[in-house]
């Protein structure tokens, strides 16, 4: 029943030229670098042939295209495919009806056809990699059986390529042959479907000859005689087949009746397919319940009666009980009892999440197997493409059986034949090492069509959704379009029905994407096409999707189709956040129907803040600037259809929802060319940004500004990662399983530990105050965990969740009350739930903050000025505060779950408090359950988890990052840890690391030079800490990473730099900015009482300050007395868009390349000097002119013109070009 694959290996293949030279060739995909290259190999023929090509056009909206190249990388030909005819001879959507009238035998359909629409090759070479192009266009679409070509009816092609292809006959009397000829090349020429026999003892020598070439794993897993026997002990239960390439055997192919569908059953979610069981009448397929309402009842009553097989004869027989649907972004399986809330309101509703309680309901099917398995499968890499010519024979073996089912290790590649079959998605604790593929007999169907729906087809799509939650919703989109063609905002609207035997097995509701300006400037979608070649009406708004999951593996095909039949390019998907409670939640897009699994979601760009107000007139377009609800974007354009993500099944466990698993888990999904299917968190609170925008109980913490709530919703997490609320307990390395909350068990094949450090329940000292005892006699015993029962009113806030649970506890029992609030530690926290506490309405005077001894003279602020400002606002709140103080003991009251009073020791007297609520901030650590399992696993812990500079612990399966780890003693860095860079960075990273050791579409890296591997690595990315501190100041701290040292003894180093400082800490305008003796931004601290555009300052980090409008020398001759408003100013609006790092990578290459003209060479020059020169030098004028333009919808203040005459350099305030209006600019 355990299947193993042999993975093919990409061959370059030999091509003769025409003067009898030999030479390999690779095909790969064709890339916007080989323009040149093409259009260099365009000759007289080109134009005739293919007409006026405009070749970057042509790349953009081509379905493939394929480039042959030699051993050096040099272009030696070119060939591009769309889905419609090369010359405008009729409408792309009606080309198949237009051959079926004008053409004889016509067998051309969308799913088995392409057109050639170019072809431009080495003269050299031309007849052979006519043919070589055509065959790897075959080999990369496996549907595919014919490639057309019209040319003009008084041209020939190229005596090279004469006889690749034939030429389709005209209907009598047809005026098509006067204008063009039709030509076709069949795949039967060098592709012909392979003969599939029953295996005999004489294919032994051949199949282990392809056995012995192409597998190590496979003779690890048998034994020597192990394929003799399969073939020798044959009957009607076990069966060996073999495909033929003329008499040799070529692929093998072993089968088995028997199937363990219990083990199945329990370890993979197998709703949709009936439980791989025939129909039962004491099938148990849902939960007995008592329906509420009528609809509730008929969704109860689910009946045994599942998809019949579906044969050529049959087409009644296909039945839609299993389909799910896709409304909006949400996904509803049928079978699973959700609850839909109503968002009609959004043009696009939340994602809706499949949810599994442990020990939920589970199916009970009673009637007899309907499937049988592969048990082993390989096939010579030269026919792996023609896999699937295997089923048809494979299913006539087992008349009985509509499943063919094959079990295929995590760490296989998808081979070709799997492209075929559904993946099911498997269960969370399902410790099978092996992922389930699944095909039905149905799907041999080929007659899969697409075509605009009808009014008539409304009782095909009420059969096709009669089992779903959302249909009456969609019902409602369908007789919109049939009734008005238009959404009531009077937007456009098409529906697609997809057909197989003329009944309805899908359907697809599309509108024009009106919001493209916004998702251009707000979404990297040019990442992914050049926005410039797409006209507005090309971009559709995919609004539902459902198709019958038979036929999931033409979901694609559908797509496809849409696009054509609408005259689209692209279709845009947007997933809303919804958030689904339960400890097992399942990520959406692995729904089997889900559109959403075919598309590739696009990373969010990041925005600037606009000082909308000083830039009037010149400000974005409110397409650009307006706020909206955040969503995540999915896309899928012509070139990515035929273009498959590498699928990776490896389990990839993560614990810990910190900002660097975030970090690590956005870095994964965002991966274009690869789609993870077994991603899982592992999270106290499930995954974060689940609550409200704005809400209060955010402000209790200081803030890491890695991410916040609209991060998460353009992430969408949830639509790709499973997610198991709970903690871990233990980890099982040698099973390879984590333990959650003690009782679930979490396989893995890697497992990355991210939990952080957090805020412990600090256990008193016990010391007895009545004997007036002093910091110096319980300092040896301080501080330890407290490992009792942790009182109801004792709070350690660690995440959003603690801090709304302590919110509202606050808000039930203390705002209203009297009592004295107690918040101890000396970290930023204390501050920051100081000031939410004075914004609920506590009055100052019941707060009291108690501040431990330091560790070091080093303060959490590290700034005098600001921590007196601070204690002036404290003192006028009313707050007290007691220096040095530590936890003695607490007083249970009556209630011995609370604290009613609690004592510290000083170093004179001791004192006591009364205790409504305690907040403790005084010890941070690695969770003590934490380190248990992983103390208990047997990892290396030296006051942390030790890794390597490559994340590795001493289990090359388990990766760590961040506050929970160490870095080995080896390195000799105890002073350097993860604690000290930016946790975003750090999760990039290690994603990095771990894509180095699973992506397969990566060159393999040469060894690295000896003595490397004791290096640290290299972290640039800055430091924030943000929040709201007591008296209503917002603070900001930006700095690198370092080991923090005392700001007076930072200030008094001979090569600190410069600092400019403006304002005053206590009238709330304080604004300090410290440049290294580079002249580069080094730190910022902002503390004022208006709030200000944290993103952007954060963007300055790093810049040097001639970028910032010759920052030192507007600083030096007194212009600058607020660097709040002078960071407002137009110019700067360049420096916070998201691509100016690109510009600045372009301008760097320039200055290193070549002697830019213009330029001061003086190793010091004056900004006088600099007058003299031009404002710009010509090589780098037009990278900048060119970069405001392609940006003018983010940059609309600046004016990208020649500037008329040189002058002196600008003040703050004036205008040279190109420059933003009204302002002085950094890029002049």
């Amino acid at each position: 029943m355990f299947s193993l694959f042999l993975a093919a290996v990409c061959k370059m293949t030999p091509i003769t030229s025409s003067g009898g030279n030999a030479e390999v060739f690779s095909a790969r995909r064709t890339e916007s670098r080989d323009v040149s290259d093409i259009i260099n190999l365009f000759s007289y023929f080109t134009e005739v042939i293919f007409g006026r090509i405009d070749v970057v056009y042509l790349l953009e909206k081509a379905n493939l295209a394929l480039t042959l190249c030699n051993e050096k990388d040099e272009l030696i030909a070119h060939a591009a495919f769309l889905d419609y005819p090369n010359w405008n001879i009729t409408d792309q959507s009606e080309w198949e009806s237009f051959l079926d009238e004008n053409y004889i035998n016509n067998t051309c359909t969308p799913l088995n056809t392409l057109f050639m629409h170019l072809f431009v090759a080495k003269r050299e070479y031309r007849a052979a990699c006519s043919q070589e192009v055509v065959r790897r266009a075959f080999i990369t679409v496996p549907e595919l059986q014919f490639i057309l070509l019209f040319i003009p009816a008084d041209e020939n092609l190229e005596p090279e390529m004469g006889n690749v292809f034939e030429k389709m006959v005209a209907v009598p009397g047809s005026l098509m042959d006067k204008n063009f000829t039709l030509l076709v090349f069949p795949r039967h020429q060098h592709h012909p479907q392979l003969r599939i026999r029953q295996a005999r003892l004489e294919d032994y020598d051949h199949l282990m000859a392809i056995w012995t070439h192409q597998s190590e794993t496979l003779k690890e897993t048998y034994r020597e005689h192990f394929l003799a026997d399969l073939i020798a002990h044959q009957d009607e239960e076990n069966q060996a087949v073999v495909c033929e390439d003329g008499d040799t055997a070529v692929g093998f192919m072993s089968l088995r009746s028997e199937v363990n569908l219990s083990l199945l059953q329990e370890c993979f979610e197998l709703r949709l397919f009936h439980g791989l069981c025939k129909p039962h009448p004491e099938d148990v397929l849902n939960m007995p319940q008592q329906p509420s309402t009528q609809e509730d009842e008929d969704l109860s009553k689910q009946t045994s009666q599942e998809t019949e097989s579906v044969s050529s004869t049959n087409a009644e027989a296909i039945q839609d009980q299993d389909a799910a649907v896709q409304k909006d972004g949400a996904i509803t399986p049928s079978h699973a009892d959700l609850l839909v809330d109503d968002v009609k309101d959004l043009k696009a509703s939340a994602t809706l999440l499949e949810t599994k309680e442990q020990g939920a309901f589970r199916p009970v099917y009673r009637g007899a197997s309907n499937a049988f398995c592969i048990q082993l499968f390989y096939i010579d890499e030269k026919h792996e493409t023609r896999s699937l010519d295997f089923l048809p024979y494979v299913f006539k073996l087992f008349p009985d059986k509509d499943f063919c089912v094959i079990l295929v290790p995590h760490h296989v590649p998808e081979p070709h034949l799997l492209r075929s079959f559904v993946r099911v998605v498997p269960s969370f604790t399902s410790r099978l090492s092996h992922e389930l593929y699944v095909f039905h007999r149905a799907a041999l169907i080929k007659s899969f069509n697409v075509r605009k729906a009808t009014t008539n087809d409304l009782l095909g799509v009420k059969m096709l959704l009669k089992t779903l939650t959302l249909k009456e919703s969609i019902l409602n989109d369908f007789r919109i379009f049939t009734l008005a063609r238009k959404d009531p905002d009077g937007i456009p609207v098409q529906t697609f029905v997809a057909e197989v035997l003329d009944q309805i097995v899908g359907i697809s509701v599309i509108r024009d994407e009106m919001d493209i300006e916004y998702i251009r400037s707000h979404y990297n979608i040019e990442d992914f096409i050049s926005f410039n070649h797409y006209q507005h009406e090309e971009h559709g708004h995919l609004y539902c999707f459902a198709l019958n999951p038979i036929f999931h593996h033409y979901a694609k095909h559908f797509l496809k189709e849409i696009l054509r039949l609408a005259h689209k390019s692209c279709l845009y998907y947007p997933v809303y956040p919804q958030h689904v409670e339960g400890k097992l939640q399942n990520p959406c897009a692995h729904s089997l129907t889900s559109a959403l699994h075919y598309m590739v979601p696009v990373r969010p760009r990041r925005q600037i803040v606009y000082p909308l107000e000083e830039l009037g007139i010149n400000a974005p377009s409110e397409q650009v600037s307006k706020d909206q609800l955040s969503y995540s974007l999915n896309h899928i354009n012509q070139k990515l259809l035929l273009d498959s993500r590498v699928s990776l099944n490896s389990r990839i466990v993560v614990v810990g929802a910190s900002d660097v698993g975030i970090s690590f888990l956005e870095t994964l999904i965002f991966c274009p060319h690869l789609k993870f299917n077994n991603l899982t968190l592992i999270s106290i609170h499930g995954l974060p940004g689940k609550d409200l925008p704005g809400s209060k109980h955010r402000r209790f913490l200081i803030n890491s500004h890695c991410f916040n709530d609209e991060d998460y919703a353009q992430m969408s997490l949830c639509s790709w990662v499973k997610v198991v609320v709970g903690k871990m307990t233990s980890i099982n390395r040698p099973a390879k399983y984590v333990v959650v909350s003690k009782e679930i068990k979490v396989p893995y094949d890697y497992l990355v530990l991210c939990t952080g450090q957090k805020y412990q329940v600090l256990s008193p000292t016990g010391a007895d105050i009545s004997k007036l005892p002093t910091n110096r006699e319980v300092l040896s015993n301080w501080p330890q965990r407290y490992t009792g029962k942790v009182p109801f009113n004792h709070f350690t806030l660690n995440d959003d969740q603690d801090c709304l649970k302590a919110l509202q506890w606050l808000k039930e029992n203390a705002v209203s009350s009297e009592g004295n609030i107690i918040v101890y530690g000396n970290t930023i926290d204390i501050y920051t739930t100081v000031e939410t506490l004075l914004s609920l309405g506590i009055n100052g005077s019941r707060i009291h903050l108690v501040q431990p001894p330091l560790s070091s003279s080093l303060t959490c602020l590290n700034n005098s000025e600001i921590e007196s400002a601070i204690q002036e606002a404290l003192s006028e709140a009313g707050v007290a505060v007691h220096c040095d103080s530590i936890l003695a003991e607490w007083s249970p009251g009556e209630d011995p779950g609370l604290i009613t009073n609690a004592a510290f020791t000083t170093a004179t007297q001791p004192f006591k408090l009364q205790c409504s609520a305690f907040f403790s901030f005084a010890y941070k650590a690695v969770d003590y359950e934490t380190f248990k399992a992983i103390n208990d696993a047997c990892l290396v812990f030296d006051g942390s988890l030790v890794i390597d500079s490559k994340f590795r612990t001493n289990d090359g399966s388990i990766r760590a990052a961040g506050p929970l780890t160490k870095y080995s003693r080896r390195y000799c860095a105890d002073g350097w840890t993860h604690s000290n860079f930016n946790s975003k960075e750090i999760g990039f990273e290690l994603a990095t690391s771990m894509l180095d050791l699973l992506d397969p579409t990566l060159k393999p890296f040469s060894k690295p030079a000896e003595g490397t591997e004791r290096l640290l690595p290299v972290y640039k990315g800055c430091k924030v800490k943000g929040g709201v501190l007591p008296g209503g100041y917002n603070y900001l701290h930006i700095s690198k990473p370092e080991t923090p040292i005392h700001l007076d003894l930072e200030t008094a180093m001979c090569d600190h730099g410069m600092e400019i400082v403006t304002g005053e800490a206590s009238r709330g305008d304080y604004f300090r900015m410290h440049l290294n003796k580079d002249s580069m931004v080094e730190s910022i601290t902002c503390f004022a009482k208006e709030p200000f555009p944290v993103s952007n300052y954060i963007c300055l980090y790093g810049q040097h300050e001639q970028l910032l409008n010759d920052l030192c020398y507007r600083w030096n001759d007194g212009q600058i007395t607020d660097l709040y408003s002078y960071f407002r100013e137009p110019w700067s609006m360049a420096i916070y868009h998201d691509r100016f790092i690109d510009l600045k990578k372009e301008l760097r290459q320039i200055l290193g390349s070549e002697q830019v003209v213009g330029l001061p060479t003086a190793a010091k020059s004056t900004p006088e000097d600099l007058t003299e020169q031009s404002p710009c030098p010509p090589q780098l004028r037009e990278p900048i002119l060119r970069y405001l333009r392609r940006h003018r919808y983010h940059l609309p203040m600046y004016s990208p013109v020649e500037p008329a005459a040189t002058g002196p350099s600008p003040a703050a305030g004036e205008t040279t070009a190109p420059v933003p209006q009204d302002s002085g600019s950094p890029l002049a």
